[in-house]
């Protein structure tokens, strides 16, 4: 078995309230400024306390409206990678738009924290067929937009199989060669995700059965919270009641439960490169550029 089975990634999507689908789409509104601010901070605390290490993905306009909250992240120790610059779904894009989100979010983030950004984590997990194209051609060395899971009524899921790190070519043969794609966890056999509001509708004990039960296959748990979740919410009209549930003081609870699971908790960069070696060899395309 895989010496990469005792870790785990929990990642952050750093976005906060006010940046979210579900927020942008209703029809009230809040005054209240950076909702999903404290709950990074104590994320970033949390993980301080244990001696874990993370990914944020990072929404690039939070670099312009609170830099220091981002700089303060890269300062811990953590990876660096982008969620777009805007947190708009790249499918509702053109595909300049697209590239631009892509590029103007790496450059601004490099800018501030001095990192060198790989990763990418799309809004939603939506891709468009460009996808992999797109990000060889922005600078990213490896994705983390895929998510194995069941088709999911007015959400998302039914498209992918893949539930271990890999190369891209894994998910679309013509990707582009040495680019990498981290999927998200599902839950084996159920094929729901691990995490993100999933967390919260079944709670911590579901998300550590799924952890162990990937490990024992050879396979890195993949997982991301948001800020926000980790805060109390203002009554917004129009924002489902879903986004609500189970938010606050009792998602930090469940994320400390999973955090207090033995495992190591390292950052995806870190999970993709001790799997490499498990990776078939390189292949070679029709048109005669190497893959791998």
């Amino acid at each position: 078995m895989s010496d990469t089975v005792d870790h785990a990634v929990l990642s952050i999507d750093v976005e906060l309230f006010d940046q979210t689908p579900a927020y942008r789409s209703a029809s009230g509104t809040t005054d209240q400024q950076g909702i999903g601010l404290n709950g990074l901070e104590w994320f970033r605390e949390t993980l301080r306390d244990r001696d874990a290490n993370t990914t944020c993905f990072v929404v690039s306009a939070l670099a312009d409206r609170y830099p220091d909250h981002v700089e303060q992240l890269a300062d811990a120790g953590f990876e660096i990678a982008s969620h777009t610059h805007s947190h708009e779904l790249l499918s509702d894009l053109d595909a300049d738009r697209r590239r631009e989100e892509l590029a103007s979010s790496r450059d601004r983030l490099e800018s501030l924290t001095g990192q060198s950004v790989t990763g990418f984590r799309a809004p939603a997990f939506d891709i468009t067929d460009d996808h992999f194209d797109l990000l060889a051609d922005t600078g990213y060395g490896y994705d983390s937009s895929i998510i194995a899971s069941r088709a999911i009524p007015g959400w998302y899921g039914g498209e992918y199989e893949l539930e271990a790190p890999a190369l891209a070519t894994a998910v679309d043969p013509d990707a582009p060669a040495g680019l990498a794609e981290l999927p998200a966890s599902v839950m084996p056999g159920l094929r729901l995700p691990l995490t993100g509001t999933w967390l919260r509708f079944f709670g911590p004990r579901y998300t550590a059965v799924g952890m162990r039960l990937l490990a024992r296959q050879g396979i890195v748990p993949v997982l991301y919270v948001h800020p926000w979740e980790l805060v109390g919410l203002p009554a917004v009209a129009g924002v489902p009641e879903r986004v609500y549930y189970h938010t606050g003081e009792w998602m930090r609870e469940a994320v400390s439960y999973v955090l207090d699971q033995p495992f190591d908790f390292v950052t995806a960069r870190s999970a993709i490169e001790s799997s490499r070696t498990d990776w078939p060899p390189a292949t070679h395309r029709t048109d005669g550029q190497q893959e791998g």
